[in-house]
C-alpha cells in the first residue's frame, strides 16, 4: 500500500497510536484482531491510519488499503474490496495465493453470471475470507479501510461477514474509519455498527478533537518561521481540536481576513494554485476523490506537460497525493467537497458529462456502469443515465449484491418516464412492471420486505386492462407472496384469488402454477383449508405434467401441512424431504429453503430439539450460499436456532450465537429471554424497541413475550395483562383468530393474576382478578387445541395458575405441569417446579416440596437464573409449620383468616364480637410480627409462610 506523504507531524496521538499497535501485537501473535476507528471530518483518522500503515510494513506486515466512495444514492458492490484485491492481484509476489482464489477475478470484472449461481454470493465471501486467511498465514496483513460511512450494503455485507464468524482468521488485522458526524439516525452504517462493537474480536476507538496545547504544539510544528503568539491563539480558538482545519488555518495566516467557513478557508489554498492546476482539480473533484492520470488527462483536456505540470503544484500545495496504480487523490475529502461545490452548475454537469463519455469510451464493462450513470444523472443525459443503470444493476445481480441492484433499478424506474420511448433500451423484460418486479425481488433478497411489497404495489398500478393477463397474474401472486411476509393475510389471499382467477388451468402452463401454489398458501394462513387443499392437489398435477420441479416443490410443502396432520408427522416429513430435493435439482433456492423451514419446525413441534438442529444449519448454509441470508426463511431460521438452544438450557451459546451471526432485532428474541430470566438490566427497553414502525410480526411477538413476563415477574398483573392482550391484538390476523404464542401469553400473565387474586381473596377485588383468570384460561384452552408439546404445556400452566387464583394452590395442578414440560423446555420446567413446591408447601408436604425446589435450584444455578435462584432460595429458608411456634396468637390467627377474606377491621370485629378498635389493633400487630407494609402485602407473606391454608371456592 503506498502511503501519502504529508508534511503534518502527528501529534498528540500517543493513547491512541498505543492501542492500535496493541491490536496490531494481538493479530501478529495469532490473535486476529478489528478495530472501528470513530471521528469528525478532519480530526485525523486518515493521518493516524496512514502512520500505523507505515509502521505495519515497517515491521513486516502487508499492507493494503480500500476507500469508499460517496455516490449518492447508488453505489459500487464492493468498492473497498474490490481495491484492496486490484493492489494484491498487481503485485507478482502474492500471485500463487492469488491463482488459488478465483473469487479475485470476479470481483474484478472477471465475465461471470452468478444470478442463477445458488452458491455464488457464499463462494464470494468465503472466496475473500479464504485469500485473506493465506495472505495473513505467510504474512501479517492489515487490511485499512476508509470511510466507511459511504460504504455500499454489498460491502458492510462482506465486512460483516468476515468479522462474525466468531475468529479472525490468525495474524490478520482490520483497521476501519468512518465520520462519526456523517451517521444520522437512520444512517444504514449505524445497525452494522451495533453489530460488529459487541463482538470479542472487535474494538472501537473514538478518535477526540486535540487539546489546545496539542493544537498549538501542531501549529508550531507546521509553521517553519515563528508565529506571534496572538496568532496562535486565534488558530487554537477556532480550529476547535480539528488537526485538518488547523493545518488550513495555518496555511491560510497570512491571508488578508481569514475567512470564517472551512469551505472558504479550503480554497483559500485552491486559489493560490495557476489557473491550469484549478482546472484540473476542479476536474478531478468531479472524478471524485480518487481519479487516475489518464482520464484525467483526457477529461481536462490538456498537454501531457501541462497536466504534470499542475499535477506537481496541487501535490505540492498539498490538495491531491499521489496514489497506487498512477491514480492521484485528494489529500482530504473535505477539500474535495469544497472544490466541488464551488463548481458552477454548468461547470459541473458538463465535467460529469466529460467524464461519462470518457468511461464509455473506454470499454470499462460493467464494473464501471455504476460511474457512469451516476455521471451521466448529473450531467441530465437521461437516456445514457437510464442504460448505465440497468447496465449496472445486471452486473450487482451478476456479483450477489442485491441491495445494489435495487438501488440501480429504483434509479432506472425513476428515469423511466424522463426518457422519450425512443431512447430506452427495448428488450424481454425491459418495461416498468417487469423492472419494478424485478426490484420488488432484489428487495426482498436485500431483507427490505416492507419496500417489496411497496415495489410490487406499483408494479400492479401498472398494469391497465390491457396489459399482458399472465404478467398481470405475476403482478398478483408476487405481491400476495410479499403481503403474506408482511403478514397482511386477508389481502394476499384477495390477490392469489385475482391472479388465479385472470388465467385459465388449461392449456397449462407455468404462470398458473405458480399463481396457484401462491393461492395454497394464501388460503391456509387466512383458514380455508379446503380451498387450500383442492387447489393443491389440483396444481400439484398440473405441475407434474408439464415439469414446472420448482412449483412442485413448493405445492409438496404445502400439502406436507394440509394432508399430514402437521408438519412433524412421518407422513409430512416425506413430503418436505421430496420437496426439498425437487427444489435443489430445479437450482431454486427459495423453495428448498422454505422446505427445510419446514422439516425444522416440524420437528421443533414434536419436541424433536436435537434432530431441528441440522435441518437449521443446512438451512442457513443454503441461504449464505445464495444470497438469501436476510431472505424472511433465514431470518426465522436463524431465531428457531437460538430459540432451540434457548430451550435445552445451552444459554450462553444461545447469547453468543445471536452477537456473532448478524440478523434482525426479533430473530435474536430468545437471546432476550435469557437475559430477561438472567435479571439484566434494559431488556424491557430493548425488546419495546421491537414494537416500532414499519409492522413486524415476529419482532412483535417476541416483545410481547418478553414485556408480558416481565411485568408478571415484578408482580404488576395490570401490565402484565395490559401487555398480554395488546400482544394477542396486534398478532391476530383480519378475522380475530389468535396466534398460537396466545396460550403462552396468557400463561404468562395469568402468574401475575393468580398472585393478586391470592392477595386479594375473598374481597372485591379478589372476585375480579379471578375473573381475568377465567377469560385468560379460556383463551389458552382456545388457541392450544391444535399445539404439540409445547402448547399443551402451557396450556397445563394456564390451568393450574387459574386454579390458584381461582381457589388456592393445588399441587396435582403444578405436578401435571411440571410432567408436560419435560418435552423439553429446561427453564420453564424449573419455573413451574417453583410453583409445585409451594402448593406442596401449602399443603404441609415439606419433604417434596424441597425435592422439587432442589432440583429447580440445580437447573438455575447451571442458568444463571439468578431472579429464580433468590426466589428458590427464599423458598427453602421458609420455615415448616411444624418446626416452629406461629409469632401470630390465637386471636390474631382469627383476625389473620377473617384479613384474607377481605373484609374491613368492622366486618372483622363483627365476625369475632370485638370492637372496630380493638381489631384495627390486631391487624397493626399481625402487620408489625409479618413485617408487612399493608394488609394485602400481609396476607401474602401469610400464604407463602404456609400460617394460614386456601378457602376452598367452587370451580368454574
Amino acid at each position: 500500500m503506498s502511503q501519502r506523504s504529508f508534511n503534518a507531524p502527528l501529534i498528540g496521538r500517543d493513547e491512541e497510536l498505543g492501542r492500535l499497535a496493541e491490536v496490531l501485537e494481538r493479530a501478529r501473535s495469532g490473535r486476529g484482531q478489528a478495530l472501528l476507528l470513530a471521528g469528525d471530518a478532519g480530526v485525523g483518522k486518515t493521518r493516524l491510519l496512514d502512520e500505523v500503515a507505515v509502521r505495519a510494513a515497517a515491521a513486516g506486515a502487508t499492507v493494503v488499503a480500500g476507500h469508499c466512495v460517496d455516490l449518492g444514492d447508488v453505489g459500487l458492490p464492493y468498492l473497498p474490496f474490490t481495491e484492496i484485491l486490484g493492489v494484491l492481484a498487481a503485485d507478482e509476489q502474492y500471485g500463487d495465493v492469488i491463482a488459488a482464489h478465483p473469487v479475485v477475478d470476479r470481483l474484478l470484472g472477471a465475465a461471470s453470471d452468478s444470478s442463477r449461481d445458488a452458491d455464488a454470493r457464499l463462494r464470494l465471501f468465503e472466496g475473500v475470507a479464504g485469500l485473506f486467511a493465506d495472505l495473513a498465514a505467510a504474512v501479517p496483513l492489515l487490511l485499512v479501510l476508509e470511510d466507511l460511512h459511504w460504504a455500499d450494503q454489498s460491502s458492510r455485507d462482506l465486512l460483516r461477514f468476515l468479522l462474525s464468524r466468531g475468529v479472525l482468521p490468525r495474524r490478520l488485522a482490520v483497521l476501519a474509519s468512518y465520520r462519526a458526524d456523517d451517521l444520522h439516525r437512520r444512517h444504514p452504517l449505524r445497525p452494522l455498527l451495533a453489530e460488529l462493537v459487541r463482538l470479542p474480536a472487535v474494538e472501537r476507538l473514538e478518535l477526540r478533537p486535540l487539546a489546545d496545547a496539542e493544537v498549538a504544539r501542531l501549529v508550531r510544528a507546521l509553521e517553519e518561521r515563528p508565529l506571534p503568539e496572538a496568532t496562535v491563539r486565534d488558530i487554537v480558538e477556532r480550529a476547535e481540536g480539528n488537526a485538518f482545519y488547523t493545518e488550513e488555518l495555518v496555511a491560510a495566516a497570512d491571508a488578508d481576513g481569514m475567512p470564517t467557513g472551512l469551505a472558504d478557508l479550503l480554497l483559500i489554498r485552491v486559489e493560490q494554485l495557476s489557473e491550469t492546476a484549478q482546472q484540473v482539480l476542479r476536474t478531478a473533484a468531479v472524478a471524485g476523490r480518487r481519479v487516475g492520470h489518464d482520464l484525467l488527462r483526457d477529461a481536462v483536456g490538456i498537454p501531457e506537460e501541462e497536466l504534470e505540470s499542475a499535477l506537481r503544484e496541487a501535490v505540492g500545495r498539498q490538495l491531491l497525493a499521489p496514489g497506487d496504480g498512477d491514480t492521484y487523490a485528494f489529500r482530504h475529502a473535505l477539500a474535495r467537497e469544497a472544490v466541488y461545490a464551488d463548481l458552477l452548475p454548468g461547470q459541473r454537469s458538463r465535467l460529469h458529462g466529460t467524464f461519462a463519455r470518457l468511461l464509455a469510451a473506454r470499454g470499462g464493462g460493467a464494473e464501471t456502469a455504476a460511474e457512469r450513470a451516476h455521471h451521466y444523472r448529473e450531467s441530465h443525459e437521461l437516456p445514457e443515465a437510464l442504460a448505465a443503470s440497468l447496465e449496472a444493476a445486471d452486473h450487482a445481480r451478476r456479483m450477489g449484491a442485491p441491495a445494489e441492484e435495487l438501488r440501480q433499478l429504483e434509479a432506472a424506474l425513476d428515469l423511466w418516464p424522463t426518457v422519450e420511448s425512443d431512447g430506452r433500451p427495448s428488450g424481454e423484460g425491459l418495461d416498468p412492471v417487469t423492472l419494478t418486479l424485478r426490484a420488488s425481488a432484489a428487495a426482498a433478497h436485500a431483507g427490505e420486505v416492507h419496500r417489496a411489497v411497496s415495489l410490487t404495489r406499483s408494479a400492479l398500478a401498472g398494469t391497465g386492462q390491457d396489459a399482458d393477463p399472465e404478467l398481470a397474474a405475476r403482478v398478483r401472486y408476487t405481491l400476495a407472496g410479499n403481503l403474506m411476509t408482511v403478514d397482511n393475510l386477508a389481502a394476499a389471499f384477495a390477490y392469489s384469488s385475482e391472479a388465479l382467477a385472470m388465467i385459465p388451468a388449461d392449456p397449462p402452463s407455468r404462470t398458473w402454477v405458480w399463481a396457484a401454489s401462491t393461492h395454497v398458501m394464501a388460503a391456509r394462513q387466512v383458514g380455508d383449508d379446503a380451498t387450500a387443499l383442492r387447489v393443491a392437489r389440483q396444481a400439484l398435477e398440473v405441475a407434474e405434467r408439464i415439469g414446472a420441479t420448482a412449483a412442485r416443490a413448493d405445492l409438496l410443502i404445502s400439502l406436507a401441512r394440509l394432508e399430514g396432520g402437521g408438519r412433524g408427522t412421518g407422513k409430512a416429513r416425506e413430503l418436505l424431504r421430496e420437496a426439498t430435493e425437487l427444489a435443489r435439482s430445479a437450482g431454486d433456492a427459495p423453495v428448498e429453503m422454505r422446505a427445510l423451514y419446514g422439516l425444522a419446525i416440524g420437528c421443533f413441534e414434536t419436541g424433536g430439539f436435537q434432530e431441528c438442529l441440522p435441518w437449521i444449519t443446512e438451512g442457513l448454509d443454503l441461504a449464505r450460499r445464495s444470497g438469501l441470508s436476510s431472505s424472511p426463511y433465514a431470518s426465522e431460521m436463524r431465531y428457531l436456532r437460538l430459540l432451540v438452544l434457548y430451550t435445552l438450557g445451552q444459554w450462553d451459546e444461545c447469547v453468543r450465537a445471536a452477537g456473532a451471526d448478524p440478523m434482525p432485532g426479533f430473530a435474536k428474541g430468545p437471546a432476550l429471554y435469557v437475559a430477561l430470566a438472567r435479571g439484566e438490566s434494559a431488556v424491557v427497553e430493548r425488546a419495546g424497541a421491537l414494537l416500532g414502525e414499519p409492522f413486524d410480526w415476529m419482532g412483535r411477538l417476541v416483545g410481547g413475550i418478553v414485556l408480558t413476563d416481565a411485568a408478571a415477574l415484578r408482580g404488576d398483573a395490570e401490565e402484565a395483562v395490559a401487555r398480554m392482550r395488546a400482544a394477542v391484538a396486534a398478532l391476530s390476523d383480519e378475522s380475530g383468530r389468535a396466534p398460537y404464542v396466545t396460550v403462552r401469553l396468557a400463561a404468562l400473565a395469568l402468574a401475575a393474576v393468580a398472585d393478586r387474586a391470592v392477595e386479594l381473596r375473598g374481597s372485591e377485588g379478589g372476585s375480579r382478578w379471578t375473573d381475568v383468570a377465567d377469560e385468560l384460561v379460556e383463551l389458552a384452552r382456545t388457541t392450544a387445541a391444535r399445539q404439540g408439546p409445547e402448547g399443551q404445556a402451557w396450556l397445563a400452566r394456564a390451568e393450574a395458575e387459574r386454579t390458584l387464583a381461582v381457589s388456592g394452590p393445588d399441587a396435582a395442578a403444578w405436578e401435571k405441569t411440571v410432567a408436560a414440560f419435560a418435552y423439553g423446555d429446561v427453564y420453564e420446567r424449573a419455573r413451574v417446579r417453583l410453583r409445585y413446591a409451594e402448593a406442596l408447601l401449602a399443603a404441609g408436604r415439606r419433604a417434596e416440596a424441597e425435592e422439587q425446589a432442589g432440583a429447580a435450584r440445580e437447573t438455575a444455578v447451571a442458568l444463571g437464573a439468578v431472579p429464580l435462584l433468590e426466589r428458590l432460595d427464599s423458598l427453602v429458608r421458609r420455615p415448616a409449620r411444624a418446626d416452629r411456634v406461629s409469632p401470630l396468637t390465637a386471636r390474631e390467627q382469627e383476625v389473620l383468616r377473617l384479613l384474607a377474606l377481605g373484609r374491613s377491621n368492622r366486618q372483622i370485629g363483627e365476625a369475632l364480637f370485638i370492637t372496630g378498635k380493638t381489631a384495627s389493633v390486631h391487624v397493626s400487630n399481625i402487620l408489625a410480627k409479618l413485617g408487612a407494609a399493608s394488609r394485602t402485602e400481609a396476607v401474602a407473606i401469610a400464604y407463602r409462610e404456609a400460617l394460614i391454608t386456601p378457602e376452598p371456592t367452587a370451580q368454574g
